[in-house]
């Protein structure tokens, strides 16, 4: 049994050492908005900021508001309307007959072999004119400076395509414990940094903010190549690799924010139809994930009081450094550094959100997503 649990600890140890260089390595190497000075009016593009919003009447206003305040002398908003019942409509309606900047586009029916956000943020692009196009989400907030900024970047890097991290707003302790792991899974399992190698099969994308040239956007397919892909946002770092865009990634900051979900229950829920997703709908995958998280995050701290000797130095280890790394992600993100201690209860309710996930599409056979059910079969076809 010791030379069981010191195998496995042994692991978990390298495990980390080696998650623990690249990250110490890739994470520095992204820009952050921060070092770049923003663009004068001369060097502006024209960019379309383009959003969908289904019954966001509740958040969309103050999101809203910052995209109409942006400090950027060529920029429109086309804000798709989708099927909302509620009165996220009036409210877009109300407020382009004082911004002629906004253009608010209403959706009322879904075709066939599509989801729904796909779909409206495809019929944002085909209502859109600019040079470049911004995809965000509609309880996303921007500073006024961003769009120069983002450009800023992408110019001098030479990037196609640009993703941005920015700081998620966390109110309660259980949304902090949440959020600062998922950062650290984000990180450690996608490894963002990779993206701007072209050797790299390394990809990124983040619905809060992904920047591409038109010119682009239309060489890999639009939003046609992800009708009914869960995770479009991802994805669309994928399909924009693949069709040869030079792509990259920068820090925002808090440029740019989102309150993601109010609570941890919320979180959880509001994951539901993502978990499975990520996994290509492949439960041996999903069961690696869940393992994998339980054997690095959790199981040596189970085994720290039975272990000694070269086991026991493996299982400090094993404790030590996704506790670094975990401050790490603690300060990047704006929350209090002691969160960093809670990382593996982080981690069980990240492999909750797994499991969930992959159980409730399993019972539903499918799931449903803005009000509307997709069969699992579709669902798997859809896959990029």
């Amino acid at each position: 049994m010791h030379l069981f649990l010191t195998a496995a600890l042994g692991f978990a140890a390298l495990f980390w050492v080696l998650l623990g260089i690249d990250l110490a390595i890739g994470v520095p190497s992204m820009p952050s908005l921060a070092d770049f000075a923003p663009l004068h009016d001369d060097q502006c593009p024209a960019i379309s900021v383009l959003f969908a919003a289904r019954d966001e009447a509740e958040k969309m206003p103050d999101a809203l508001k910052t995209f109409l305040s942006l400090d950027y002398p060529c920029y429109e908003v086309v804000a798709v309307d989708d099927r909302s019942e509620d009165a996220t409509g009036k409210i877009l309606t109300d407020a382009a007959k004082k911004n002629p900047r906004l253009h608010p586009v209403r959706i009322d029916s879904l075709p066939p072999g599509w989801l729904g956000k796909p779909h409206a943020l495809q019929t944002a692009y085909e209502n859109s004119n600019g040079e470049w196009l911004v995809f965000t989400d509609a309880d996303v907030h921007f500073a006024p400076d961003l769009l120069r900024r983002t450009l800023a970047v992408a110019e001098a890097k030479g990037w196609d395509h640009l993703t941005l991290l920015g700081e998620p707003k966390m109110f309660t302790l259980g949304e902090k414990i949440t959020m600062t792991f998922f950062g650290l899974a984000l990180l450690g399992g996608t490894r963002p940094y990779t993206a701007s190698n072209p050797r790299s099969a390394g990809y990124a994308g983040v619905g809060a903010f992904q920047l591409i040239r038109r010119v682009g956007y239309e060489k890999m397919g639009t939003h046609k190549r992800l009708a009914m892909e869960v995770i479009d946002d991802v994805k669309l770092g994928k399909i924009a690799k693949e069709a040869g865009l030079r792509s990259g990634v920068a820090k925002a900051g808090k440029s740019v924010t989102v309150h993601w979900h109010a609570g941890v229950r919320n979180i959880v829920r509001g994951t539901t139809k993502n978990f499975f997703a990520a996994s290509g709908y492949r439960l041996w995958l999903t069961s690696l994930h869940i393992f994998g998280l339980l054997l690095m995050c959790v199981f040596p701290l189970l085994a720290l009081p039975f272990v000694h000797g070269w086991a026991l130095g493996f299982a400090i280890s094993s404790i030590a450094l996704p506790l670094i790394a975990e401050i790490g992600v603690a300060v990047e993100f704006g929350a209090p550094k002691l969160c960093a201690l809670t990382y593996p209860i982080g981690a069980l309710i990240f492999v909750w959100m797994i499991t969930r996930s992959t159980l409730v599409t399993l019972w539903q056979g499918g799931i449903v997503w803005r009000g509307t059910f997709y069969p699992l079969k579709e669902l798997r076809r859809g896959v990029v």
